[in-house]
């Protein structure tokens, strides 16, 4: 007969498992604190008076150091930089005295080429001008955007100037010598040489006139004829000057505005380098086109008029003697 195993003791738990440790069902446990209920984090006690978590919900973000963030009912987030405004700043500032440099070109290069006659396109000038040049409109249209948009590139460059300076831990002025400043774009270089030029252009006609006749009425196309006509190498230089530098400042401009620069190809395109050169050519060509269409009227036109005579002609003579460089004989 077989022998049997020996029998195993019986423990006083039945349900207990192999190394004494007793098998429990499976239960929900309160993990969260009764004290900690109502929020993720403690409240605090509100000292105006209305307690609870309605306080300490609102305050709980600037509680653990970060920024309250604000939005508007326009969309418009608290949480933009300098940066961020001031380049808006610019950039729509560009539009609006966009507007006026449409009407300026029309009036000066445009109806001059279409009439092929400077007196008859004085007529339309005379019209259109004072819709831009009212005491109403002139400051909306014409100064206030063009100062804006210089002053808020100044002072974008500036502002990261002194990133530059805060980043690298400049101090003393020769720690701040030996920090660059700011790459200067190709667009921002022309911006600052056209400055000049169309400060003398806005002295030459439209200051000028006011502090020696008291106004601008008689300030026409045949006043920029007169000027040709006397002193025709500074005239055709300046001009040409002028509407070169502030025709390819504008296409480049209007370019970044719109994302269509060379820079601004995105770097994962399959021909990149390629896309580069036809933005290059096109905005290049877009410019050349415009800058020949306004000097074509400009000095084709208007630069081949001839002198004014009579009193209309003696008045833009003592305007010129006030210009340096530019005396009539």
């Amino acid at each position: 007969m077989a022998t049997q195993p020996p029998a195993l003791p019986t423990l006083a738990d039945e349900e207990a498992g192999v190394m004494g440790l007793t098998e429990v069902e499976p239960s929900p446990v309160d993990e969260t604190p009764a004290e900690c209920k109502d929020g993720y984090f403690p409240s605090k006690p509100d000292h105006g008076g209305n307690g609870g978590s309605g306080g300490a919900s609102a305050d709980a973000p600037e509680e653990l150091g970060l920024p309250r963030r604000t939005t508007t009912s326009l969309g418009l987030g608290g949480s933009h930089g300098p940066v961020w405004w001031l380049t808006r700043v610019q950039k729509y500032s560009s539009y609006a005295f966009g507007v006026f440099t449409a009407f300026h070109v029309a009036n000066t290069s445009l109806l001059p080429l279409a009439t092929r006659s400077v007196p008859e396109a004085n007529r339309y000038l005379l019209l259109t001008r004072p819709y831009y040049q009212s005491s109403i409109a002139e400051p909306i249209v014409v100064a206030l955007p063009l100062l804006a948009h210089i002053t808020s590139g100044i002072a974008l460059r500036l502002y990261r100037r002194r990133q530059a300076l805060q980043r690298y831990g400049a101090e003393t002025r020769t720690d701040k010598r030996s920090i660059p400043w700011p790459v200067l774009s190709g667009t921002s270089l022309l911006g600052y040489i056209l400055l000049p030029l169309a400060s003398f252009h806005v002295w030459t006609t439209r200051i000028l006139p006011l502090y020696m006749h008291g106004d601008s009425s008689l300030i026409s196309l045949s006043y920029i004829s007169h000027g040709f006509a006397t002193h025709p190498f500074l005239s055709f230089a300046g001009f040409s000057a002028l509407v070169g530098t502030g025709v390819w400042h504008f296409v480049w401009g209007a370019a970044q505005w719109l994302g269509r620069k060379p820079s601004q190809v995105s770097p994962y395109s399959e021909h990149k380098d390629l896309d580069k050169k036809r933005r290059w050519y096109a905005i290049n060509g877009v410019a050349a086109a415009v800058a020949a269409l306004w000097l074509a009227g400009g000095l084709g036109v208007v630069g081949r008029a001839g002198k004014t005579v009579g009193w209309i002609g003696k008045e833009f003579d003592d305007l010129y003697r006030q210009i340096p460089f530019m005396h009539s004989p």
